[in-house]
């Protein structure tokens, strides 16, 4: 049995210390991103394999399938923070966060399904809390995420008992598709006050999670869609 993980979006927060915990728990990685110089680097650190591929491309999958045909997991970390009042709202806005956040996912699902089904795999997805709690501008993102929840229920109920599928459901996070958001202190300040743990969310929060959904720690757990959010969803 295979015993590889396959982490897209690894050089993010979630995804590079995801790839890290792994690793240093003794399992076999193979990270996935678009930017060459940044995977290469983690995964010269971490000494595992890489492939560079867009998720945004057509046929990525079978570029990342050339380089590693058997895997135990996928753990889906790419994101996006697409915030616009509904009035600047274009369709083409809705197909690429789509196309990013749920289309390329269910491909990379399917490339690797079989392989998955026989070794007892698991999938970890990401949401957001902005699926489930209303702000303001998230009409994007949070349609688009929402999907995402629906996705792993469905997936889950579909491939049980052979394959497991979970979600995490983060709130803001450091890193570097949140960095203009935050690069003003007073606002990050005020939303890290609206957590009722008071800060914002760091990579290895959600990683920490991500890495025991997808390892056979969590060998019982699937279908579910579990927040790493200070308490924003349930007691804010």
């Amino acid at each position: 049995m295979s015993e590889k993980y396959l982490i897209f979006g690894a050089t993010g927060s979630i995804g590079s210390n995801l790839s890290e915990q792994l690793k240093n728990s003794g399992n076999d990685i193979h990270l996935v991103a678009r930017n060459e110089s940044e995977v290469s680097a983690i995964a010269d650190k971490l000494k595992c394999s890489f492939t560079v591929a867009d998720v945004l491309e057509e046929g990525f999958i079978e570029k990342v399938k050339a380089d590693v045909a058997e895997i135990k997991g996928i753990a889906y970390c790419v994101g996006s923070i697409d915030l616009k009042p509904l009035r600047m709202v274009k369709e083409e806005d809705f197909n690429k966060c789509m196309k990013l956040n749920l289309y390329s996912a269910v491909e990379a699902i399917k490339g690797y399904q079989e392989s998955l089904k026989k070794n007892k795999g698991s999938i970890v997805l990401f949401s957001t809390v902005a699926a489930q709690r209303g702000f303001t501008n998230h009409a994007i993102i949070a349609s688009t995420k929402a999907a995402v929840e629906g996705l792993t229920v469905s997936l889950a109920a579909e491939f049980a008992p052979h394959i497991r599928v979970n979600c995490v459901a983060p709130s803001l996070t450091k890193s570097k598709i949140a960095e203009p958001m935050l690069k003003n202190t007073a606002i990050a300040e005020g939303i890290a006050k609206a957590h009722p743990l008071k800060r914002l969310g760091e990579g290895k929060d959600s990683a920490s999670l991500a890495k025991f959904l997808i390892t056979d720690d969590s060998s019982w757990v699937t279908g579910q869609i579990i927040a790493v959010d200070g308490g924003r969803s349930k007691l804010s």
